[in-house]
């Protein structure tokens, strides 16, 4: 009698009944199985619409080409009368230049006249730069090129997938492995469905929010403003990428039209037209599909990049800004809420930045490859690497002996790049308002945005307090923080046991001491002295126990991370928050943060109430179900230093099951690599008994820190 697999096989062999089961598993994949994802997660995905997006008369195209190109003229006239003091006089040179021939055909936006031909009088997304884009040239990994659809080329990017489950994390887990490395199980990993303290909340539950707001101008009138993850990224649809985090998920063809070319490659791009709407599907972000920024698409440059860059660099209040910039373009309707704090505190404007300064653009060191952006080898932080292995750094242009002018100190400055990278000298400060400690659990009224907001309860740009120094090899753990060790050795060196879980410096304990007063004015039941203690040494909340399981985790598994390569003193960005976290899912290195759900938040600064109405999106219940739990959660918490995902909801009948406010129990350390200065740090900015290297901590013993202390050659 024949086995059910052997029936099985016997029943296959007719090829009439083989092809009908295929035909059923294609028709399956292409159509139910996209379906059942959809069910699944909760995504929506429609037709989307934009009320910019307009079909001009041909009378209308050329009158609009003649503007575009009458201002390119103007730019060229104001650059070559910049020296013409006399008003009527310069008003004379500025005519007269821009009725030169040679200026006139110098026009810079070639898809006018592309358009012109092809009889293109309103664009319609990515079907309009289909019509001549279909293909692209991309490099082959064999020194050649080869041929691959211009749409898959960027729905393949971290700009609109945001995770990737290949290879290429500089990222190590609490467990000693490295992220998705060849010989472990892929899981998506990213910006996707990392918890990230500065914006409280994931892209899924925080994606596109429409904010009631109270602003003091309106007089109690309700302002409805936008809120979100999506305003700057590259897709247009109600939800992130979402289907491509499921195994074998594809991005349906309706939501790849919703992808926003022009922002990044429309000079004349009008960051007002980026506001939130909402129609059946939901809320979405509105984008700018104009002609007018279509006639003028061209490769991107740094004010494209810088439309949205600028909220993670210089951040929302950064001044001296170029016109056009997002900060002062806030919509047209439901105005983008404004962000106090900068999240890297880098200010890349040329007041600040020597490549800036210099009129270089981003892609003169971030080289694409079709659309694929290059971050570089080095990361400290859970972002998905387009090209993992194309290498981004300063001594690419300026090679290891970068200092030739100094015939005195030049064989000293260009030995310390052995140690010391080049951003410990040539990033001198960051931003003010660079935030370092975030409180999400007593949110405040703003009266001017007319909103509940975060605190940051200690901002600074000064060294030792809004960034610090650290060994680092180029590898960084799952949550952030630098790995390497000094290179002379040993293990004296432990910063995740004590510089990045420490905040020792009398000023900033007494800003931090400051600012809880403040907020006892609005929380009476607040300790300022426990308060105060728990941010300045976050290990509070570990027990005995758990303290001395971190301990021999480090020792075990990320010692050995730590001594590989080569280690070099590097600047890095520090920061922290307190939030809420699902405690059933605690390890020694923290517990689950929980997002929150913006509207609840701003509207009612209820912020429990607000992880609550989170905890409800479809995406995150289904992260605590067995089938997200066996796909990736268990992977996920191993990675994070717990044994295995709980799958204990941590909401029963509209309440916080054992859910608790802490810190992290470490400070993220993030890259700062932009803000360079052409002019360096002195000698004895370090190299003095009250400079700014702690070198006790970096491990040094003590009377080799003396030493580099009281340098002889600095008498």
């Amino acid at each position: 009698m024949k086995t059910l697999p052997e029936k099985l096989v016997t029943f296959l062999r007719n090829p009439l009944i083989l092809v009908a089961v295929l035909v059923i598993l294609a028709v399956g994949y292409r159509w139910l199985y996209p379906w059942g994802i959809a069910k699944y997660s909760g995504v929506v995905n429609a037709p989307l619409t934009f009320a910019n997006s307009v079909e001009l008369s041909d009378r209308g195209f050329e009158k609009l080409a003649n503007e575009l190109n009458a201002s390119h003229s103007q730019q060229i006239a104001d650059k070559l009368t910049a020296d013409e003091e006399v008003p009527f006089a310069k008003r004379l040179r500025q005519q007269r230049v821009m009725n030169l021939r040679s200026v006139k055909a110098e026009g810079p936006f070639p898809h006018i006249d592309y358009f012109r031909k092809a009889g293109i009088r309103q664009y319609k997304g990515p079907d309009t730069c289909l019509t001549c884009h279909k293909k692209m040239d991309v490099p082959d990994g064999k020194g050649g090129h080869k041929k691959v659809s211009t749409l898959d080329d960027i729905v393949n990017t971290v700009h609109y997938k945001f995770q990737q489950s290949e290879p290429g994390f500089s990222t190590y887990g609490f467990d000693g492995r490295e992220v998705n490395a060849k010989g472990t199980r892929g899981i998506p990993m990213g910006k996707i469905d990392r918890a990230c303290g500065v914006p409280g909340s994931f892209s899924w539950t925080g994606w596109a929010d429409l904010i009631k707001t109270k602003p003091a101008h309106s007089h109690g009138e309700i302002e409805m403003r936008s809120e979100g993850c999506g305003q700057c990224h590259v897709g247009g649809g109600y939800h992130p990428a979402t289907e491509m985090m499921m195994p074998g998920g594809r991005v349906p063809e309706v939501a790849k039209q919703g992808i926003d070319c022009l922002i990044c490659h429309a000079t004349a791009y009008d960051m007002n037209q980026r506001f939130v709407i909402e129609d059946e599907g939901g809320p979405r972000w509105n984008q700018d599909r104009s002609m007018k920024a279509a006639m003028t698409v061209g490769m991107p440059d740094n004010r494209t990049c810088m439309s949205c860059h600028q909220h993670n660099m210089g951040g929302d209040l950064e001044k001296n800004l170029p016109p056009g910039a997002a900060p002062d373009n806030l919509g047209y309707q439901n105005r983008r809420l404004l962000h106090p704090g900068s999240k890297r505190g880098n200010s890349m404007t040329a007041q600040h930045d020597v490549h800036m300064a210099a009129n270089m653009s981003c892609t003169d060191c971030h080289v694409p490859e079709g659309h694929k952006i290059p971050r570089g080898t080095k990361g400290v932080d859970l972002i998905a690497n387009d090209l993992p292995g194309k290498v981004v750094a300063c001594e690419t242009c300026h090679t290891t002996a970068p200092h030739v002018k100094d015939d005195e100190d030049r064989a000293i400055l260009n030995g310390h790049g052995a140690r010391v990278s080049c951003e410990a000298c040539h990033i001198k400060n960051l931003r003010d308002d660079n935030v370092v400690l975030r409180d999400w659990v007593h949110p405040v009224w703003n009266e001017e945005e007319g909103v509940y907001t975060f605190v940051d309860i200690f901002q600074s740009g000064k060294p030792g307090q809004g960034f610090t120094f650290l060994w680092f090899n180029g590898n960084g753990t799952f949550l952030a923080n630098a790995l390497g060790n000094n290179p002379n050795g040993g293990d004296a060196y432990n910063p995740l046991m004590d510089q990045m879980v420490t905040i020792d410096d009398p000023e900033a304990i007494a800003t931090i001491r400051a600012a809880a007063i403040r907020l006892k004015e609005s929380y009476p039941e607040l300790d300022v002295d426990r308060y105060v203690k728990e941010a300045t040494n976050p290990l509070m909340a570990l027990s005995p126990e758990m303290l001395a399981k971190r301990q021999k985790m480090i020792e075990e598994n990320i010692r050995p991370v730590m001594e590989k390569g080569e280690s070099k003193l590097y600047p890095f960005k520090i920061f922290n928050a307190i939030m809420y976290e699902d405690m059933s899912n605690q390890g020694p290195f923290g517990a689950m943060i929980l997002p929150f759900d913006y509207p609840t938040y701003y509207e009612k600064g209820d912020p429990k109430a607000s992880v609550v109405e989170a905890l409800g999106h479809p995406i995150v219940k289904r992260m605590y179900e067995t089938p997200f739990k066996l796909y990736m959660m268990d992977e996920f918490m191993k990675y994070f230093g717990v044994e295995k995902w709980s799958g204990s909801y941590p909401l029963k009948g509209g309440v916080l099951q054992n859910v608790e406010a802490h810190w992290m129990r470490q400070m993220g350390t993030l890259m700062i690599n932009h803000g360079i200065q052409r002019k360096g740090r002195g000698c004895k900015e370090c190299h003095a008994n009250k400079g700014i290297i702690n070198f006790e901590a970096l491990g040094y013993p003590p009377e080799r820190a003396k030493e580099l202390r009281n340098l002889p050659e600095l008498d």
